[in-house]
């Protein structure tokens, strides 16, 4: 079903007292659930970064939790409301007190429901309502007459603020170093080159300086239109998952390491298309679309398969497959030259300058899965797709 207004769909699942998943979904691919309970919002899940979002609000509102010492299997995270499920279980285990609980359940709806008005503008999305899942024993209830206001009333300061452009899920980047120290002091440059260094979204750095992330993000905002700062994506930070053999329950569990695929291309489109397919697959995927930044992220990344355009400004995929070859950390690692031209004298020179292998364009999941499947060592899975249903739930939380 498609709405030309969102708000009218919220009013209509409070008016019904519906129980159930509210599942929105915009023309370019964006996904959010909301689920009700008596026409109550009390989860919502989805977004950009599921997984950043729930390690920030968890070392803010319950800094007593290691996040990274829980232990989790695959199928703990695959189920749609896995965060809601391990705030239950901490809970029920008297790690973390329902206060803390409804801070995170306000804060990760305040959040998404602000997602949703930039993404959409509160028109044309595709609404889905289904009942697969319905959370019995909600921990948290909300207002949704409340938060629609609330979530029109923050949309408007940050447009207001003229930062209608800028996502608060990407982070920022200092681009041009000597412009900068040309404009603010010594002590100010060296927080500048600390703080945005492409790694922390602007959310997570307002919380590591304890601010609201508007104030932050307009101050950075002179700065990013005269291009001295570049907002970039950021992958999401899932939890550790481990493997817990079946045969012994004394058993150390043994740590299921997912592999880093990079590609460096200057497109948008060939990245986000790489994106998807390598994703959708369970593997993390990193993209660098500036190839001079290339080698130093490559170094700190340390990918286990690299796609590498041919032509790139600046510097070529041949330049840069030749420099990562003299590193001795990437001597072994899969290079896979991208290129819209199949002829022999490109295949020859790619081989000369060390690269492992060729893949024309445009890719597509075959192709791309195909040089995965032959240069990875360990298996790859089959698509993701989120369960709907209730699993099984972490046998432990350290």
């Amino acid at each position: 079903m498609e709405s030309n207004n969102i708000l009218d769909e919220f009013r209509t699942c409070t008016q019904l007292q519906y129980n159930g998943q509210l599942i929105l979904s915009s023309q370019k691919g964006h996904q959010w659930t909301f689920y009700y309970r008596l026409g109550r919002i009390v989860w919502a899940s989805g977004g950009t970064h599921p997984f950043r979002r729930w390690r920030r609000l968890m070392a803010q509102y319950c800094p007593q939790i290691n996040v990274d010492k829980i232990q989790l299997r695959q199928q703990d995270v695959e189920m749609s409301y896995w965060d809601y499920r391990l705030l239950e279980i901490l809970y029920k285990k008297q790690r973390i007190q329902r206060e803390q609980i409804n801070s995170i359940v306000e804060n990760t709806l305040a959040e998404l429901l602000f997602d949703l008005a930039q993404q959409t503008n509160f028109i044309a999305v595709k609404c889905e309502r289904n009942q697969e899942v319905i959370l019995e024993a909600p921990m948290s209830f909300t207002s949704a007459d409340i938060s629609m206001k609330q979530m029109q009333e923050s949309w408007n300061l940050w447009t207001q603020a003229g930062l209608a452009n800028v996502f608060p899920d990407l982070a920022p980047v200092i681009r041009r170093p000597e412009q900068l120290q040309e404009l603010v002091s010594p002590p100010v440059y060296k927080n500048f080159v600390t703080l945005f260094n492409g790694k922390l979204t602007l959310r997570e750095l307002a919380t590591k300086m304890k601010q609201n992330v508007l104030p932050v993000s307009r101050s950075l905002l002179p700065y990013i239109l005269k291009g001295i700062i570049e907002l970039v994506k950021v992958p999401d930070l899932p939890l550790v998952v481990t493997q817990l053999p079946n045969d012994s329950i004394s058993a150390q569990p043994k740590k299921v390491y997912t592999p880093l695929i990079a590609c460096v291309d200057d497109s948008p489109q060939v990245c986000k298309m790489l994106e998807e397919i390598i994703t959708s697959h369970g593997l993390r995927f990193v993209q660098i679309q500036d190839a001079v930044q290339a080698l130093p992220i490559l170094i700190q990344e340390k990918p286990d398969l690299i796609f590498l355009d041919l032509i790139m400004p600046v510097a070529s995929g041949y330049e840069i497959c030749t420099q990562l070859r003299r590193i001795s950390a990437f001597t072994n690692t899969p290079v896979i030259i991208l290129t819209g031209n199949d002829g022999l004298l490109d295949r020859v020179r790619a081989k000369v300058v060390g690269s492992t292998d060729f893949l024309t364009k445009p890719v597509n999941t075959d192709k791309v899965m195909s040089i995965l499947r032959k240069y990875l060592p360990t298996k790859i899975a089959s698509p993701i797709h989120s369960q709907s249903r209730l699993e099984a739930v972490p046998k432990d939380i350290a």
